[in-house]
């Protein structure tokens, strides 16, 4: 757990509460975690996914690995430690969207259960939703697919550290959300989340 340095400092709560701006929007907030393998798909379910939102009038923001490295995160690199700080940041990040009553869509590699369980437990702290979506792809697809040439460099040495060859990926245990990429279209995946966020009741003024 990352210790706290700042001393003499407080938290400074306002006037709106979280319920006041879930009426203002007329939704709930949530972090939606994407996690799987290069490659499986979580930042195009992601991408569709918040398109769907929007035609039916939800506001959602995504969060993608490579624009987060892009940014906030650009100092950070792929060692197990930097991984870690990468997913606590973004954790933080989607916790503060969250607060907001925005749907907030995470998609991460993600591949240690321990850091995806901090993230789940810092927004249990908050008291605000947190909901993992395992997009479950075999490694031989997902090296198939190889959207950016990634598998092919990291299996001929030219990247260390990459998740699924010479780094693990631990797949959720008892995800929310279980999306079988190489077994159903993108739409079906999309629809699978949004009859979720429909039946727990995100999708409407509470």
């Amino acid at each position: 757990m990352t210790k706290q340095k700042a001393t003499n400092v407080h938290w400074h709560h306002g006037e709106i509460s979280r319920a006041d701006r879930a009426r203002l929007i007329k939704q709930r907030g949530a972090t939606l975690w994407f996690t799987g393998l290069s490659g499986s798909g979580k930042s195009t379910v992601a991408v569709a996914l918040e398109q769907r939102l929007y035609e039916m009038g939800h506001l959602s923001y995504r969060l993608d690995g490579d624009n987060i490295r892009l940014g906030i995160n650009k100092n950070l690199g792929f060692s197990a430690e930097d991984r870690a700080e990468n997913i606590r940041r973004i954790g933080e990040i989607a916790k503060l969207f969250a607060d907001t009553g925005v749907i907030t869509l995470s998609s991460f590699i993600s591949p240690y259960r321990e850091d995806r369980d901090r993230v789940r437990e810092i927004h249990g702290a908050a008291e605000l939703t947190f909901i993992e979506v395992f997009v479950d792809c075999p490694l031989a697809e997902a090296e198939k697919r190889d959207p950016k040439g990634l598998y092919k460099k990291a299996r001929a040495g030219e990247i260390k550290n990459f998740t699924g060859i010479d780094d693990p990926y631990e797949a959720p245990l008892n995800p929310e959300i279980h999306l079988q990429t190489a077994d159903m279209t993108l739409e079906e995946e999309v629809e699978t989340v949004i009859g979720y966020l429909q039946q727990n009741g995100y999708l409407g003024e509470q």
